[in-house]
């Protein structure tokens, strides 16, 4: 009887690998090789003690500590543990959006499109589909972890002994499968791969910000958090492997209950399922635009409350930062150089851009969603009534223009509103809002670049994601490992002023709003040009 929900697995995972061999190659190849080389460039930057010890006193910090995890002791840091504890969690999350998108691309949207009622209506067993699946994210979380331990270790930097290694590797991989996990249950529980989706990106989110709310008060709360297991080997210095251990306990209880719900599942059904409309549509979505919040109003509403949450939890630590650092002249010397700006500024700046960043992944899955319906053939309903191309592309770039503003709006709100609680003096509004909002134009040219691959080559609307990861690299690690100025003019948001360190600059701002319409323009020629894919 168990043999017979699994007939036919093997040939099932060959049809997935070959499916999905293309993305499989390119998010392994793109963290291997981001976290080689940003492992290669820490030696040049933490070159002495002075270095070392500035940064763990930078660390020693209530904002780092949430953004981060939490931190070694002063005597423990060198050069493998600074690498560790600034990539760890951010490679982390890099990891589980690389298994949420894969896994769920592999189970509830195949079976939304039809594609796995297809395979099943051959001789093969109920479970086969998803254990197929399941074995893909292994072997990709399997490799992941060889790679990135072997790698590491041929490195040969201080304090990479072959077990920490080995150890970073696996905590990569364990905790990408634990989403994939996480991602495979959703798929039982949502009707569409939408909310399959939406619901493993929320997971994701609300475990980071328990982790960084547990991390900054109470310990306990961040053991509720995979994230907060995953940040507590102490690798490349105590090495412990519990967590691992820990995440692998979940995982199968997890695939287990996974496996359960599925086998009493109907095909297309979910356990959550769908509200049900009105009767009547209104008029509002009986149009194009209509249509298109209708079908993203949740991932929106998720988002929103996401990044305002997240803004206000940093917001909350704001005011311990200049405090914490009064009598520290050294670290202050470290941080601000000559510039004389504040502690808090800085920190406001470097949020800023990494918000926006994170924001964005919102803002672009508003317009690649045009893609997706039309992959299932969805817009030839759209279009056989009295509607034009424009007017249905347009549709989605209107609403992802407004998704961006209101993230970048969340954003701001989240962190001034309770930035301006906790502080004494007074958090200028304006300065806080501006420096959200001038993230905008960056957000609006990664809205083009989508939209010019949509119209041009569909295909590969996917490599949108890869720069959307070298950005954020750019952000978060390009001044500090001295890249050259090339590499960081590859990157648009390389030229948005970072506020309020930076004044505001209206010739950057201008340029590249208007190259983000040309772009935009190009790729709805692009679509109006070419045939309708299926």
């Amino acid at each position: 009887m168990l043999e017979n929900l699994f007939k036919g697995t093997g040939p099932i995972t060959k049809l997935i690998l070959k499916q999905n061999r293309f993305k499989i190659v390119a998010w392994l190849l793109s963290l291997v090789i981001v976290t080689l080389a940003v492992a290669s460039a820490y030696p040049g930057v933490y070159k002495s003690e002075q270095d070392i010890m500035a940064y763990a006193l930078t660390m020693d910090n209530p904002a780092m500590i949430a953004m981060l995890g939490p931190g070694y002791d002063a005597a423990d840091y060198n050069t493998a543990s600074i690498f560790a504890n600034e990539m760890l969690i951010f490679t982390l999350i890099a990891v589980a959006v690389m298994n949420i998108l894969l896994v769920s691309r592999a189970t509830r949207a195949d079976e939304e499109d039809g594609q796995m009622e297809l395979v099943r209506a051959l001789s093969v067993g109920k479970l086969s589909y998803l254990s197929a699946s399941l074995i893909m994210a292994v072997m990709l979380n399997g490799i992941l972890t060889v790679l990135v331990g072997a790698s590491l270790s041929l490195l040969n930097l201080e304090g990479m002994d072959l077990e920490g290694t080995f150890l970073y590797g696996a905590i990569l991989g364990v905790t990408g499968l634990t989403f994939a996990g996480f991602t495979a249950l959703f798929a039982q529980l949502s009707e569409t791969s939408r909310g399959a989706t939406g619901f493993s990106f929320a997971a994701m989110n609300t475990f980071y910000l328990i982790r960084a709310i547990g991390d900054t008060g109470q310990e306990g709360l961040s053991l509720v958090s995979p994230l907060g297991w995953a940040v507590r080997t102490d690798v490349f210095v105590e090495n412990h492997w519990w967590p691992v251990l820990l995440l692998l306990l979940l995982l199968v209880v997890l695939i287990g209950l996974t496996f359960y719900l599925n086998s009493i599942r109907d095909m297309g059904a979910g356990f959550l399922p769908e509200r049900k409309g009105k009767i009547h549509a209104s008029t509002f979505l009986q149009t194009p635009v209509g249509l298109a919040f209708r079908l993203q109003r949740t991932n929106i509403i998720a988002w929103s409350i996401g990044v305002f949450v997240l803004s206000a939890s940093f917001g909350s630590i704001l005011g311990e930062l200049e405090t914490y650092f009064a009598d520290m002249e050294i670290l202050q010397v470290y941080l601000q150089g000559d510039s004389g700006t504040s502690m808090r500024d800085s920190f406001i700046s470097l949020l800023m851009g990494i918000m926006s960043m994170i924001a964005s992944i919102s803002v672009v899955m508003t317009i690649v969603k045009v893609k997706s319906e039309e992959s299932k053939n969805q817009t030839e309903l759209i279009y056989s009534r009295a509607v034009s191309r424009n007017k249905l592309l347009g549709s989605y770039l209107g609403l992802a223009i407004i998704t961006s503003f209101l993230m970048q709006t969340f954003i701001a709100t989240g962190l001034w509103s309770v930035g301006s609680w906790v502080l004494t003096d007074e958090l200028d509004t304006g300065t806080i809002f501006l420096s959200a909002y001038v993230y905008l134009p960056a957000i609006w040219f990664l809205v083009a670049l989508t939209t010019l691959l949509i119209g041009l080559k569909p295909k590969i609307t996917g490599l949108t994601w890869f720069y959307v990861v070298y950005c954020f690299l750019i952000i978060y690690v390009g001044d500090l490992f001295d890249l050259p100025e090339w590499v960081k003019k590859l990157s648009v948001f390389h030229f948005v002023p970072y506020m309020p360190l930076e004044d505001f600059v209206w010739s950057s701002t201008i340029a590249i709003t208007i190259g983000s319409v040309i772009v935009s323009i190009m790729g709805v020629i692009g679509y109006n040009k070419r045939d309708i894919i299926g």
